[in-house]
């Protein structure tokens, strides 16, 4: 027992390191998906706040992140886009941060032509805009002087999904996917009780604590936390389809739990080991 408790001790940290990696790349991999049970929350919240939205209906879709959050926010973003397309529900995109604009693009392509729906008519990317909340404000009075022209250099004017759209009242729901800020603070702050505008968003596991005042007050309707958060709205939106397209937030939550699974079983191993050794030496009585 005792030869068998020092081999546990003395692990070379490589093999501990390999296994770490084996965990997370093995169930990506083999796209293993582990179920995802779905409880009321904030993430049902908001599948129920768009899933009650009629067809036709136009909804502003801020992506407020960058590359180093897609892990988590970019599964939310392609979940939320194919349950609002398949609703028939236009998106009108725009970033408050630079490289949201060309990550969100990537996602409205990619679910649009999955989907057959036409770029101008039942979706656009207006682009980015420096300003914060500043520029919010301005979205509040008049989004074609901010926004004269798409994401390609075209005039919004000529766009029929810009037909009707003036202003953030005009919208029938705002959805921020945020990293930071500027992003969900500055949406509910200078756009929710100013405009009147249902807000609901997606954000960091590390963040999501700071919003739920905001889900209690009512000020933000719904909420997807990290890649839990994308991975319920993933089961969702799957739900009674046929042969669903292939996600990438239900394999990451299997590999993040798999991930787990063994960090637990090595900070068990090591202390079985400890304790062993302490015992041993008559440390522990």
């Amino acid at each position: 027992m005792g030869t068998f408790t020092e081999k546990l001790g003395s692990i070379d940290r490589r093999i501990i390191f390999t296994v770490i990696a084996l965990s997370v790349v093995l169930p990506l991999a083999l796209r293993l998906n582990l179920p995802i049970p779905i409880t009321p929350g904030p993430s049902t919240d908001m599948f129920d706040a768009v899933e009650a939205l009629p067809a036709g209906s136009i909804v502003l879709l801020s992506f407020d992140y960058d590359p180093s959050t897609m892990p988590e926010l970019q599964p939310m973003a392609f979940a939320l886009t194919q349950h609002l397309m398949r609703k028939d529900i236009k998106i009108v995109s725009m970033a408050l941060w630079p490289m949201g604009v060309s990550l969100g693009n990537e996602v409205l392509t990619s679910v649009s032509d999955s989907l057959g729906r036409e770029e101008y008519v039942d979706w656009v990317n207006l682009g980015y805009k420096t300003g914060g909340g500043v520029l919010i404000v301005r979205l509040g009075s008049n989004i074609k002087s901010v926004f004269p022209e798409d994401y390609d250099g075209n005039p919004v004017d000529d766009m029929p999904i810009m037909e009707h759209i003036n202003k953030l009242g005009d919208f029938d729901m705002l959805i921020s996917l945020s990293a930071g800020d500027p992003g969900i603070p500055a949406w509910i702050m200078m756009a929710g009780d100013r405009y009147d505008i249902p807000i609901s968003g997606g954000c960091t596991a590390v963040s999501a604590p700071q919003f739920y005042p905001y889900l209690g007050t009512g000020q933000l309707i719904g909420l997807l936390g990290g890649l839990k958060g994308a991975a319920d709205y993933e089961t969702m939106v799957r739900i009674d389809q046929v042969d669903p397209p292939p996600g990438t937030a239900i394999p990451g939550m299997a590999a993040q739990s798999v991930a787990h699974l063994v960090i637990m079983l090595f900070i068990i191993l090591g202390n079985i080991s400890y304790l062993a050794g302490k015992k041993k030496k008559g440390g522990v009585k």
